[in-house]
């Protein structure tokens, strides 16, 4: 019996360290300690999760129960835990939030205060962090003793971390051998780091893969037999909301594959239109007809996960663009050229920004398709620089800005779980923005201090900005010169948001650029 004090106390650790290799060490020796009954609820609550997701109570209960007198020792277990939580969700009907609030506060009331603020966050969902997740599957690993990058595909394909720690440390090699890409079964997708521009991307994967890189909604697409699903970047399934990615797949002459691409609304001259006016498309169920008629989507495919029944994510870039040429029509994949030649490749960026898309991606022809990781096999080239950042905070506005929260506080992952500020910025916010912008991060305020309010690291922002400079007001000692918000990255979780090292190696190239002697 693994006892709750034990998670606590491994919390505790984390919060006192800002080593990541430190911390990973810490969460290995406890993951490796789990009773084996215990290890599939372990390693979802040392991931800042539970299993059962939202269990139907709020902020303002939950705040209420910490008031609830501690215990003196600890005797919770894990296996308790999890079964009161897995009670909770089945409760249903009139009366149903006091009877949930009743059964937790008698669940609080028999732990220990660290165990009391670590159930807080487990239920809030305050713990869960993208940096935390991939520590702990590093954690897995290291207590397993197996591949990291194993355990990573076997979590991206299984999307139940519980289940994969189980199999890693009970079955080894073996065990993971069972969490494959399965049709319906959506993983997320593979991610790219920012090069410079087409010389610095050659100078990093030589001969390469270019593609157009267009400001559109990734989809994933499942197909079996006469069944087609789309899925979005987050695993949600949108199929009713974009029969024509439908209609193009289903009427391929094969029976099963999984395809990796970006819908986009097009003008009549093929040019894209704003990403607000794509993802009007999505999280529609009603009227689709109507609104397809208006606001018609292309789709362009740039990879192939699977064929035929074969699992092509270990196979390399230039082994799955054959697949891709093989399955689909040239008017359904993304325009490419394979090249080491630079200006073949600033050609075709030109050509890419002629057609008013975003840049190029640029694709090592030897990487696997990493599911759910920033891969260094995949960078991205766009025209102005711009990165996804975390709203750490806002400001209240003043003037006409009077009564909105407007100057945000931005931040990227850093390598010890956490965000590093890069800056502020109150710039390229509409009225529509601020009042969507204020309610959001009303939501997610966790404390006040001075005129800034503190919100959970959840939504992502999309920044422009002219370049990067050296700053010793942030802990990073990094800052972003000129920043402007180009839109809210509604399709992104903070998980995804870009990393410290990629804004340092974005400073390093602009100071490789300006002082070439160096």
């Amino acid at each position: 019996m693994t006892l709750l004090a034990n998670l606590a106390d491994t919390y505790q650790s984390l919060a006192e360290t800002s080593s990541r290799t430190a911390k990973i060490n810490r969460l290995a020796e406890q993951i490796a300690s789990l009773d084996h009954e215990d290890i599939e609820v372990g390693a979802h609550f040392l991931a800042g999760e539970i299993r059962q997701g939202k269990i139907g109570v709020g902020y303002a209960t939950l705040k209420d129960l910490l008031g609830t007198e501690a215990a003196d020792e600890p005797d919770l277990s894990l296996a308790e835990v999890d079964e009161e939580l897995q009670a909770l969700t089945a409760i249903r009907g009139s009366g149903s939030s006091r009877e949930r609030k009743a059964r937790l506060g008698q669940l609080f009331s028999r732990a220990t205060r660290s165990e009391q603020e670590l159930l807080f966050g487990l239920l809030r969902g305050e713990l869960r962090q993208g940096a935390l997740e991939a520590m702990v599957v590093e954690a897995i690993a290291r207590a397993a003793s197996l591949p990291a990058t194993a355990v990573r595909q076997a979590a991206m394909f299984a999307g139940d971390l519980g289940a994969v720690a189980r199999a890693a440390l009970e079955e080894g090699d073996l065990g993971l051998s069972r969490f494959q890409l399965q049709i319906f079964c959506p993983v997320a997708p593979m991610l790219a780091q920012t090069a410079a521009d087409v010389s610095g991307a050659l100078d990093v994967l030589g001969e390469a893969a270019f593609e157009w890189k267009l400001d559109g909604a990734r989809v994933q697409v499942h197909r079996s037999g006469g069944e087609v699903r789309v899925y979005t970047r987050a695993g949600n399934e949108v199929t009713e909301a974009v029969p024509e990615v439908v209609e193009a797949v289903a009427g391929l002459p094969l029976e099963e594959v999984v395809l990796d691409g970006e819908a986009i609304a097009l003008d009549r001259a093929d040019r894209p239109l704003p990403f607000q006016l794509t993802m009007r498309r999505f999280g529609r169920k009603l009227d689709v007809e109507n609104l397809r008629q208006d606001l018609p989507l292309a789709v362009f495919f740039f990879d192939c996960l699977r064929l035929e029944g074969r699992d092509l994510t270990a196979e390399t870039t230039r082994d799955r663009i054959a697949a891709l040429e093989r399955c689909l029509p040239e008017r359904l994949r993304i325009p490419r050229l394979v090249t080491k030649d630079s200006e073949q490749a600033l050609t075709f960026y030109k050509q890419a920004l002629a057609r008013g898309h975003e840049g190029l991606m640029a694709k090592s022809l030897e990487a696997s398709y990493e599911a759910g990781n920033r891969g260094a096999g995949w960078l991205k080239i766009k025209r102005t620089h711009t990165l996804d950042l975390v709203v750490l905070a806002a400001e209240w506005g003043s003037g006409r800005r009077q009564g909105w929260l407007s100057n945000l506080h931005l931040g990227a992952r850093n390598e010890e779980g956490g965000f590093t500020m890069l800056g502020k910025t109150f710039k390229g916010l509409t009225d529509r923005l601020l009042e969507w912008q204020t309610r959001e991060l009303l939501a997610r305020e966790t404390h006040r201090q001075g005129s800034a309010v503190f919100v959970k690291p959840e939504l992502v922002v999309e920044i422009a900005f002219n370049d990067i400079q050296t700053s010793p007001r942030y802990s990073g000692g990094l800052a972003l010169r000129f920043a402007r918000v180009k839109r809210y990255r509604n399709d992104k979780s903070a998980a995804e948001a870009d990393t410290m090292a990629t804004v340092r190696s974005l400073f390093e190239a602009q100071s490789a650029h300006l002082h070439p002697d160096l």
